[in-house]
Order: structure tokens, then C-alpha cells, then sequence
């Protein structure tokens, strides 16, 4: 379920359910961003292109933007699909998201699962991790932050603090 933090000129969305933890946001901007503060999200604390500019680093969709200044809002003129190693498929593009409830999601981002193993498809929920899934792709740089203690072990939705704010 998405989240809304609204600031004065933009707004940030977040889902918890599609995060795969990579920590862009926590790395991104601490002021913005922060685990241990309720909203954990503030958009005001930085300049709204700022704050874009670390969602738009966000490989799952979980975190959103709308700005509500006449800014840039998130485009991109293609869609690309990018198999990333022992992991999920990296779609960035102009992405309808059929969920497994029949909703639609318009997303201009998402890893979507290759694995098999999602207990939340069609998203990636770091599931190839616990089966050692092996497949050729792009690495993909993983930053150990709070949401991701070990490259290979991200924290439990349950334990992530951000569920309570």
C-alpha cells in the first residue's frame, strides 16, 4: 500500500511492498530521508529537484514523486528491460503493472521477478536471494545501508521500520 508525504513542491509516494531494499533513499539525501524519524520522509527538507533526482534512483518503483510546482515529472521516452545478475528484471520506461489482484499500477519503474520465487508477484520481493537463483545480467552495485545490513541479506519487510510511518 503507497504512502503519501506531501511537502510544499513535491510530493513523495513510497510502497513498502515493492522496495527491495537497496538503500538509494537512506544514501540519497539523510535529511530527506531518514529510518529512525516519523514521517520518515520529509520532501521539504531539500529542494525539489534534489528530491527527484534520489527517487528517480529508486530501481523498484517504491518511491514515487509528483511534483506540485510545475517541475519536471518523471518521463522517459522508451522502455528498457534489463536482466540484472542473480536478480530481478530492471524496467525502467512507461510500465503498466498488472498486480496479482487485477489492479493497475502506472510505474515508471519496477524489478519485476525472473526467479519464480516472488510471494509478490509480478515484483521482486528478494526472494532469488534465499533460493540462490543464478542468471547471467548487469551487476548491480549494492550498497550496505540500514534496509540492506549484508549485500546478500536484506531486512524483512517486517522489520523495516518505514512500515510504521
Amino acid at each position: 500500500m503507497r504512502k503519501v508525504y506531501r511537502g510544499t513542491d513535491i510530493e513523495v509516494s513510497f510502497d513498502l511492498d515493492i522496495c527491495i531494499h537497496i538503500g538509494e533513499c537512506l544514501r540519497g539525501h539523510r535529511a530527506v530521508f531518514q529510518l529512525d524519524r516519523r514521517p520518515w520522509v520529509l520532501p521539504d527538507e531539500a529542494d525539489p529537484d534534489t528530491v527527484a533526482e534520489v527517487i528517480e534512483r529508486c530501481p523498484s518503483g517504491a518511491l514515487l514523486y509528483r511534483r506540485l510546482d510545475g517541475g519536471h515529472q518523471e518521463h522517459h521516452a522508451s522502455t528498457t528491460v534489463t536482466p540484472i545478475r542473480d536478480g530481478p528484471l530492471l524496467v525502467v520506461g512507461e510500465i503498466d503493472v498488472r498486480r496479482e489482484d487485477g489492479t493497475i499500477e502506472k510505474l515508471p519503474r519496477a524489478t519485476l521477478c525472473r526467479c519464480g520465487h516472488s510471494l509478490h508477484k509480478p515484483f521482486c520481493d528478494n526472494q532469488h536471494l534465499a533460493a540462490n537463483f543464478r542468471a547471467p545480467g548487469a551487476r548491480f552495485k549494492i550498497h550496505i545501508s540500514p534496509v540492506r545490513p549484508r549485500p546478500r541479506e536484506p531486512i524483512e519487510k517486517s522489520e523495516d521500520p518505514r512500515r510504521l510511518s
